[in-house]
């Protein structure tokens, strides 16, 4: 089952009304009236709150919002009133690292962690602590606790490690009474496995979602793992001994699983773009990190910021696998080729309907008339494909998402924007073009262009073999278009394709064997249950692009509002965006941070934001008064940003150094990288 869609009457007076009888009025308004398209046109900086002395690393509201908790790299925290816009205390934690994750464990009680690898809990009022832990050797990245359940928290670091800390009982690092390792990513990963973000399901607190330095989520069912010792005992020492000790102690199962099998398989569920999981290999720059995992507040939806990617969607109860050919088109083509000697003379195979219903193709290949789209989408429609023929593929792309939110079922809107998609180009743009090609046949199995798309899209992934078995169905389904000139190109690019893989495999053949995982300085191989759970990773059902997030490693992307419908996120070039949910469409862009913004923070019940980066500042954001006045932080081209993130994500090492010195500022900004940016 995936999100649950209200009936129309529900929507408007109607439902308000029966809400009103039911006694849930305040909710209902609540839900509808938190964030609205309105507000967001009117968002602006309301006031910019200042006490830190280094970047501010992490955001967080208490439950009820009546204190914002931010955190830095001046190993400080510090809790506003934000309302009235003034400190309400300043506590210096005792880490000896940046912090880089603060959580409300009540309304007294808050717990940190840092780079110092330590987590620590304390209470604001009297001063004293409640937790204070050293067991992971590594930067500790996230932190989370459920709603319900705040004497239990989990932590997240780089050394692989998620452990999981219960406050009613007393904690002592070093000894071997400590049942705390809920995760070893190592064991699964290899030596060079890092936890970096982690966020537990609010409405079924039993889900932790967990994100690597990899594009995989793994979402986690904690009833169903054993708790774990360290494998070795934690020496206390500074940073390099730290280091030492998970390079050599921690790493002795890396990649041979868990000693006790801790995590069976039905407790565990991967999720990941299918561009990127089908073809692991394929992409070695840029490196992909997680950096920001968090679930909708009906706990159906998983939101991930990927770095040197893009903000994907992923939804858990009915999570899709990866498409890359569909099994109609595999079994049309065994078919064909078991029983090509027993047609008779002429004939080519095909049926008279088409392979998933609806209304069958003649020999020829015609197709039976489009019915008419309403008039507000044909006009959509008609002005993408001015800008398709005008060259300008991102605002097509937008016209056609905002066209299939009125009208979801019109196969021609997915194929066109299908190829706007190819043209345009972006990463992941292709993959993206093959589902709507796919979603177009399955609307309508007899769409000629949607069949020869799918099969040039898949060209375009460098999946030879699926294009050719594509291009093989679409000549028997259409033989009057088979001796196209398109087709003959597309055709002659697969042989020659095909031919390369075959002399690739010929001479590998002859090549050595590959390192061997038995050594230890070469052990980054994976745990047998790893490559099973990355082979069956489920595939995203939304992404928003438009960011960019190659410089730090803690960077969010949140759902804002009850009801889920805008996206927001930090961006390297110090924006802050926001989609709409629906289309996938920018429909905000405000200039959050001098250099990069990286938390965005929604208060728990009204439209109050809050952003934070590389500034030692933190803005709060909220709908102003409709005065006319042009608002000096709004992005005004969004679409040249955006185009500018895409290239700069996929710029190599070096023009992305540059781009970061000269972005948002040129001469005036300072070339030093700031201490809280990923190593």
């Amino acid at each position: 089952m995936g999100r649950r869609e209200e009936p129309s009457w529900a929507k408007g007076t109607v439902g308000l009304i029966a809400a009103r009888e039911r006694g849930d009025i305040a909710r209902k308004f609540q839900s509808r009236l938190t964030v609205t398209r309105s507000m967001i046109d009117r968002l602006g900086l309301e006031k910019e709150l200042v006490g830190h002395m280094g970047c501010v690393n992490c955001l967080e509201w208490s439950r009820d919002g009546s204190i914002l908790a931010s955190a830095s790299d001046d190993l400080h925290v510090i809790l506003w009133d934000p309302f009235r816009h003034t400190q309400r205390y300043s506590i210096s934690t005792g880490h000896t690292g940046n912090i880089f994750s603060v959580k409300f464990l009540s309304s007294d009680v808050i717990a940190t962690c840092a780079a110092d690898g330590s987590v620590r809990g304390r209470s604001v009022s009297s001063g004293s602590n409640v937790l204070e832990c050293r067991c992971h050797c590594g930067r500790v990245k996230r932190l989370a606790v459920a709603p319900d359940t705040p004497h239990i928290l989990w932590s997240a670091g780089e050394d692989g490690l998620v452990l999981q800390h219960d406050l009613r009982a007393p904690h002592h690092c070093n000894s071997d009474t400590n049942n705390n390792v809920l995760v070893n990513l190592i064991n699964h990963m290899g030596r060079y496995g890092e936890a970096k973000c982690i966020s537990v399901n609010p409405r079924r607190p039993h889900q932790l979602a967990v994100g690597a330095n990899d594009f995989y989520v793994r979402l986690y069912d904690t009833r169903m793992i054993k708790l774990a010792k360290l494998q070795d005992i934690q020496l206390v020492g500074p940073q390099s001994r730290m280091m030492w000790e998970r390079q050599n102690m921690r790493c002795s199962r890396a990649g041979h699983g868990d000693p006790d099998d801790n995590i069976p398989r039905s407790a565990v569920q991967y999720y990941a773009p299918g561009h990127l999981s089908k073809d692991p290999n394929e992409h070695p720059f840029p490196k992909k990190s997680t950096t920001y995992v968090t679930f909708s507040n009906d706990g159906t939806e998983i939101l991930v910021n990927l770095g040197s990617e893009q903000v994907y969607l992923y939804d858990i109860n009915s999570g899709r696998k990866p498409v890359l050919v569909e099994s109609y088109i595999i079994q049309h083509n065994h078919g064909r080729r078991q029983h090509a000697d027993k047609l008779p003379a002429g004939a080519n195979g095909t049926s008279a309907g088409g392979p998933l219903g609806g209304p069958g193709a003649g020999a020829n290949g015609t197709v039976e008339p489009q019915p008419q789209l309403p008039e507000k989408v044909r006009l959509l429609k008609e002005k993408a494909n001015e800008l398709v023929n005008n060259g300008n593929f991102m605002a097509a792309v937008e016209f056609y998402n905002d066209a299939l939110v009125e009208c979801p079922d019109c196969a021609i809107l997915y194929s066109n924007r299908a190829a706007a998609l190819m043209r345009r180009g972006w990463a992941g743009d292709t993959y993206a073009a093959v589902q709507d090609c796919y979603t177009a046949i399955k609307l309508d199995p007899n769409h000629v262009k949607s069949h020869f798309r799918l099969a040039k899209g898949l060209m375009d992934l460098k999946r030879a073999r699926e294009a050719h078995e594509c291009l093989l169905y679409f000549k028997d389904k259409f033989p009057r278009h088979s001796a196209s000139h398109a087709v003959f190109l597309l055709q002659k690019d697969i042989n020659v394709a095909l031919e390369n893989m075959d002399t690739t495999h010929e001479e590998g053949t002859i090549q050595g064997p590959p390192p061997s995982s038995d050594n230890p300085d070469e052990c980054t191989g994976i745990s047998p249950l790893e490559k099973t759970l990355r082979t069956t990773a489920c595939d995203y059902s939304k992404r928003f692009l438009g960011h960019c997030n190659t410089t730090t490693d803690i960077k969010e992307a949140n759902f804002l509002g009850p009801q889920a419908e805008y996206i927001a996120a930090g961006s390297d070039d110090g924006s802050l965006f926001i989609w709409c949910r629906k289309s996938g469409n920018i429909i905000k862009c405000l200039r959050g941070d001098e250099s990069i913004v990286n938390c965005v923070q929604l208060h728990p019940s009204m439209f109050l934001l809050a952003t934070s980066g590389i500034e030692t500042v933190v803005r709060l954001w909220s709908p102003k008064a409709e005065e006319g006045a042009e608002d000096r932080r709004s992005v005004a081209d969004v679409g040249a940003a955006a185009a500018a993130n895409q290239q700069r994500m996929r710029s190599d090492p070096f023009e992305a150094m540059l781009l970061n010195i000269s972005y948002a500022g040129g001469g005036d900004r300072e070339l030093h990288s700031p201490a809280c940016r990923a190593t």
